[in-house]
């Protein structure tokens, strides 16, 4: 039988250690940082413009609907935190100069900063990216948003409120009509 870090380590050699670096970490294939704290970042890694873009742009990819958004989830902050004192370095870099091509890019075409852009110019801004329009603007975007969505997705709000936690689900029924489905579950 397969232990839990043989199997981190058979799928960080399968995918690469830098995309998967915390589950690397975690299975001690790349040395482990320091005991990451609970609580605000260890380090600043976002300006006071870059933080409010962040926020912004947090908001455009998930924003409140019927059910809170990104912001109400605290997405932003553990966007930072998970940049301050979990990645490498090298892995703060796609984002911050992306949000630096973005705020480019909204001063060029708009002669405003980004995080002032009204909502639909900072989405034709993150449509500029994932269509690559400006350097490695698709790689800013896919990490982006991908922290955007693990963030939400891990929070006590997208777990109980977006999605439908039951701790224990009721019984199986194979047979159940898709048509009465109201939300999709997590566990």
């Amino acid at each position: 039988m397969i232990d839990r870090r043989k199997a981190l380590a058979g799928m960080v050699a399968m995918f690469g250690a830098q995309l998967f670096a915390p589950i690397a970490r975690a299975a001690g294939i790349i040395p482990a940082q320091a005991v990451i704290s609970e609580g605000t970042p260890s380090i600043q890694v976002f300006t006071p413009d870059q933080r409010a873009l962040m926020t912004a742009l947090c908001d455009r990819i998930i924003p409140a609907t019927d059910t809170p958004g990104a912001i109400s989830a605290g997405v932003p902050a553990y966007i930072e935190k998970l940049l301050a004192d979990w990645a490498d370095p090298d892995d703060q870099g796609p984002i911050i100069s992306g949000l630096a091509e973005i705020d480019a890019r909204s001063q060029h075409d708009y002669n405003v900063p980004a995080h002032r852009a009204t909502a639909a110019q900072q989405d034709a801004l993150l449509t500029l990216a994932m269509n690559n329009g400006f350097q490695k603007g698709a790689e800013f975007f896919e990490a982006f948003r991908q922290l955007v969505i693990v963030g939400y997705y891990t929070s006590e709000i997208g777990i109980t409120q977006e999605r439908e936690y039951l701790p224990v689900p009721g019984e199986y029924n194979g047979a159940f009509p898709y048509s009465q489905v109201n939300k999709v579950y997590s566990a």
